[in-house]
């Protein structure tokens, strides 16, 4: 399976990530298909730069985005929200 996830770069405490296609059977820091775009959270302005077109043309090949990559590309306008949203991914303690 293809997805579009994150990918951490920059020093210790001050992350940068760029957005990525890649087959998720590879490493979190492997190579990868394609740089869809960027992030860096850190900046003031929060930075976003997506090209809109790369990442459309992927998800009409049927890659699936991370959750945070989802966000990012419902708030830079390559993607539409859904109005179904999936469930938060937190782990649940079992009880006794």
């Amino acid at each position: 399976m293809v997805k579009m996830r994150l990918v951490r770069m920059g020093d210790k405490k001050s992350p940068v990530y760029r957005i990525v296609v890649v087959d998720s059977r590879k490493a979190a820091t492997g190579e990868y298909k394609d740089q869809v775009g960027f992030y860096d959270p850190k900046s003031t302005p929060v930075t976003v730069k997506v090209d809109v077109e790369k990442a459309k043309a992927w998800l009409a090949q049927g890659v699936q985005p991370t959750e945070t990559v989802k966000s990012l590309l419902v708030a830079t306008g390559a993607m539409e929200k859904s109005e179904k949203l999936s469930a938060a991914k937190t782990k649940t303690k079992k009880k006794k």
